[in-house]
């Protein structure tokens, strides 16, 4: 089980994941990398995970307002030695609780076909595949998801 530190796009273990993450997009991307690291960018992020195994960073995630009832799943990442261990699973479990306590309904995600783990992360914790959106509506290497949250009860 991970431990979870709630942060925001300043702290230093999540800048190093999303680095990491930034160079597994740049070659699995190739090409197409110019183009999704121009909406990849943590300046913004007011809500990040960081997930510590045995106090070493694992992995991370973030939201981001989408739009109203909306909160977008972006920078998520599991160091190699990590995954197959849920700790993305327990990252975004977090990330919806998170986005649920901020007012969301619904959190939606974009991912590349060439990322099928993550595309198996979302698929088996319940995201559905929605017609892509924003600036990924006519990419065709894109595949974006959403999930209805469960709200806090009041």
């Amino acid at each position: 089980m991970a431990t979870l530190v709630y942060t925001d796009a300043s702290h230093p273990d999540f800048i190093a994941l999303v680095q990491e993450l930034d160079a597994e997009l740049r070659v699995r991307d190739g090409a197409d990398n110019a183009f999704y690291a121009q909406f990849n960018t943590i300046s913004t992020i007011r809500y990040a995970i960081v997930a510590y195994v045995d106090g070493q960073p694992a992995g991370c995630g973030a939201i981001k307002p989408f739009e109203e009832g909306k909160m977008e799943v972006k920078r998520m990442f599991t160091y190699p030695a990590y995954r197959g261990q849920r700790v993305a699973e327990q990252v975004l479990t977090a990330l919806e609780a998170w986005a649920a306590e901020l007012g969301a309904v619904t959190c939606v995600l974009e991912t590349g076909t060439r990322q099928p783990e993550a595309i198996r992360l979302y698929e088996r914790t319940g995201y559905t595949r929605i017609p892509n959106y924003g600036q990924y509506a006519e990419v065709s290497n894109s595949l974006c998801f959403e999930k209805q949250l469960n709200q806090p009860a009041s």
